[in-house]
């Protein structure tokens, strides 16, 4: 049974928080998955099959404060629709990344109320060092 104050929402709310977003057919994401501890307990999402939606779109946005951040301006479709050549807003930058997996940096990690977006050599060891102190 559960406690008195037992709040299923923030429950599965933090149990959902230690997410990695990925592509499995991103060789950068596959090598960084191989190096993560296999004791985590992560949830893995393939956002080809399973898009990030609204609220997983604000849970990332809430720990950067930015849209931009989140966005890959190394997508093939970045280049092919022109947006190089435009002066993206905020609300471009959530509107595409909602419209296209594509354009979300990869992988992105949800752990411990803390995000890591992509693939640098500093946040891959940031990452790794903040799942090795649990």
């Amino acid at each position: 049974m559960f406690e008195k104050n037992f709040n299923s929402n923030d429950y599965f709310c933090k149990k959902r928080m230690n997410t990695i977003y990925y592509l499995p057919s991103c060789d950068t994401c596959r090598k960084i998955i191989k190096i993560l501890p296999k004791n985590i307990e992560l949830d893995f999402q393939d956002i080809r099959e399973n898009p990030i939606n609204e609220e997983s779109l604000a849970k990332m946005y809430a720990l950067t404060g930015s849209y931009e951040e989140l966005f890959s301006k190394r997508a093939q479709l970045y280049k092919s629709l022109g947006l190089k050549d435009k002066k993206l807003t905020e609300v471009d930058f959530k509107k595409y990344l909602l419209e296209h997996y594509t354009f979300l940096s990869r992988p992105v990690v949800l752990f411990n109320d803390e995000i890591f977006i992509g693939n640098t050599q500093p946040n891959v060891l940031k990452l790794t060092k903040a799942l090795q102190s649990v």
